[in-house]
């Protein structure tokens, strides 16, 4: 993969929409602060070491960031050094080992905490919160049945265009006059082709393959019974399309019934929509090896389990600890779903993704194994998310 930057002269009109649609008044602000009289219950329901693994290296990706570095929240500015400090005595009082109640009693009482404004369509606040997870596939280096399906590292046609202006990053390949153009679609890729050469490994069912796209990363079990972890390395930089809305807007199953379960029993039992159903979604993922371990987040740093969470960047900030209120599934004896129950837990917001975008939407990592998939794979709950900052700014800038 190549990598070139380009500066877009089309931002000057990007701007220009974004100004009006602001001006117009109908989305909610993204973050509000809290209130005395709003104040939320920060009772952590997780165990404490898996809080402190998530705040170290939430630390970590800080002291990485540029010292010149500034955070808006709402209407206030942050230096990254004062983002660090709060990060840093939140990770002093958990080696103080305080009970769920305590920590929530001095959290409360020395952070400033904002609201993620939620989803336009629902009340101020709420947000969907859905889940990933890293599934583990059989795989094998080279090509034989039923090992058929390829996953790809990035082609040496996929170009990573650099936004001199804002920094962004986007995917794109020339075309026979060299002009940059978006790069093929899933479709193209898989039909014509257009990534042969770059096979990485192959697993044994297309599903399973695409269900990998979306998660991000996972590990494989390799015929010789080694395994090896594969993780996001590029994409092809179009649109992300959900298989689950479009089964939902074709009546074949219903909004209550879509999970990654539903989705894929539906297309065991209809092999012959499986191409034009995964089609559906343009956006296609190259891979990477990766060392042994935590799959990594769009910050750099390994995931926790129940504490990472992915959010849109470009909205939420990810410099930050947070709190998060929804539900969590409970499993019988086999393996099923019996019932859903609270969860609230401080988290960090240390991934992104393409269908996670605006303030309304947060996506919980929950690891590996059956419950992981289960959760991950059901998961579509309301709540709400809270971000918190250390008080006591203005004194320190004193």
């Amino acid at each position: 993969m190549q990598k070139i930057r380009f500066s877009f002269l089309g931002n000057y009109l990007l701007i220009f929409s974004l100004l009006l649609i602001l001006a117009a008044g109908c989305a909610k602000p993204p973050l509000s602060k809290v209130t005395a009289d709003n104040q939320v219950t920060l009772t952590d329901d997780l165990q404490p070491d898996t809080l402190l693994t998530a705040a170290v290296r939430h630390l970590h990706y800080l002291d990485n960031l540029p010292d010149n570095s500034t955070f808006t929240l709402q209407s206030d500015t942050y230096p990254i050094s004062w983002l660090r400090e709060s990060i840093q005595s939140f990770i002093d009082i958990l080696k103080q080992d305080p009970d769920s109640d305590e920590l929530a009693r001095i959290i409360a009482e020395n952070y400033t905490i904002y609201q993620a404004g939620g989803r336009d369509d629902a009340p101020v606040g709420e947000m969907l919160f859905t889940g990933y997870y890293e599934p583990f596939l059989q795989g094998s280096l080279t090509r034989n049945e039923p090992f058929i399906y390829p996953l790809y590292t990035a082609p040496p046609s996929l170009l990573e265009v650099k936004d001199s202006q804002s920094g962004k990053t986007s995917f794109m390949r020339r075309d026979s006059n060299n002009h940059l153009t978006p790069y093929w679609t899933r479709k193209e890729i898989e039909e014509k082709g257009y990534a042969r050469g770059s096979e990485m490994v192959y697993l044994n069912n297309p599903v399973d393959a695409f269900i990998l796209h979306v998660q991000g990363s996972g590990k494989i079990q390799l015929r010789d019974g080694s395994i090896r972890s594969i993780h996001y390395a590029a994409s092809n930089g179009l649109e992300y399309f959900s298989i689950g809305k479009l089964l939902v807007d074709q009546g074949k199953i219903t909004l209550e019934e879509a999970s990654i379960p539903t989705i894929r029993a539906y297309l065991t039992a209809h092999p012959e929509e499986q191409k034009v159903i995964l089609h559906h979604n343009i956006k296609f993922i190259f891979f990477r090896w990766a060392a042994p371990g935590d799959p990594v987040g769009s910050i750099g740093e390994p995931l926790v389990a129940g504490r990472s969470i992915a959010i849109d960047p470009d909205v939420l900030p990810q410099q930050t600890l947070a709190f998060l209120v929804s539900r969590k599934p409970v499993l019988d004896t086999d393996g099923n779903i019996i019932k859903w129950v609270a969860m609230q837990r401080f988290v960090f917001p240390q991934d992104s993704g393409s269908a996670i975008k605006g303030s309304g939407r947060a996506d919980m990592f929950w690891g590996s194994g059956n419950y992981a998939k289960l959760a991950a794979g059901s998961m579509k709950e309301k709540g709400s998310l809270y971000f918190l900052v250390k008080n006591n700014f203005e004194k320190h800038k004193e």
